[in-house]
């Protein structure tokens, strides 16, 4: 059976699970009537339009 022949330390197996933590920047797209900023697969907030026609009335 194998054996460890060192102890692992507490930070490398801290840092090892705290990789897991890590928060990513989400993904961004632009949308094509309007050009502001959205997340993608999502109706615009500034607009209301998602895949060439109007899904919400925004006012």
């Amino acid at each position: 059976m194998a054996v460890p022949k060192k102890k692992t330390s507490k930070s490398k197996s801290r840092s090892r699970r705290a990789s897991a933590w890590r928060l990513d920047a989400p993904p961004r797209s632009t949308c094509s009537r309007c050009s502001a900023v959205k997340l993608p697969h999502r109706v615009c907030g500034n607009c209301g339009w998602y895949k060439g026609r109007q899904a919400l009335d925004v006012d």
